[in-house]
């Protein structure tokens, strides 16, 4: 039986992994412009996608590795790959790139932002370690937070400011290459040493 404490560090991967407090001043960007009324549905619209797409892949994930033949450990070694690479690109480079049109909702913040390939990694290793259960629950608490997150991102932004908010998105990135450092690890372990 899974533990409350397993349950709380596969949450936490996962919240860090979609980072939406380090995109909080790329989410105003994106959206500064839309009147109030069309930035909610954005939001929203935001919301509903990375959801479905993330609860596709944690129903789906087991199939979809086996559909391509791909080990648990060859994905985490790859995954942990990317992370990192997409980490070094968040500290290094902070590269973001800002939209304005329509669709902001679902590209780029419903995917790449908050559902890019680092969360489809992580939500498919989530999955394959701690089963079906634990990986819904995350999915479903990290997105109950990040609608809070969006209701209230005027306030949020305010309160951290501008050094705030980019404190805020290294800090996450840090985490993130541990994250994907530690999936790179346990997968050689596991592929080469049983």
């Amino acid at each position: 039986m899974l533990s409350d404490l397993t349950l709380v560090k596969a949450i936490l991967a996962l919240f860090i992994v979609l980072d939406p407090l380090g995109n909080v001043p790329l989410f105003i960007a994106l959206t500064e412009k839309m009147k109030k009324g069309k930035r909610k549905r954005t939001f929203q619209t935001a919301t509903f996608v990375s959801l479905v797409l993330l609860l596709i892949f944690a129903l789906l994930g087991q199939q979809i590795l086996g559909l391509f033949g791909i080990s648990l450990f060859a994905f985490m070694i790859a995954g942990g790959i990317l992370l990192l690479l997409i980490s070094m690109k968040t500290i290094v480079f902070n590269e973001k790139k800002s939209d304005t049109t329509e669709e902001v909702g679902a590209v780029p913040i419903a995917t790449p932002l908050l559902v890019g390939p680092g969360a489809i990694t992580t939500t498919i290793v989530l999955l394959q370690t701690y089963g079906i259960p634990v990986t819904l629950v995350s999915v479903l608490v990290n997105f109950f937070v990040i609608r809070i997150l969006f209701r209230y991102i005027d306030r949020i932004h305010n309160f951290l400011g501008k050094i705030g908010a980019l404190v805020m998105a290294r800090i996450m990135a840090i985490l993130l290459a541990a994250i994907a450092i530690n999936l790179i690890v346990e997968g050689i372990q596991k592929a080469f040493l049983g």
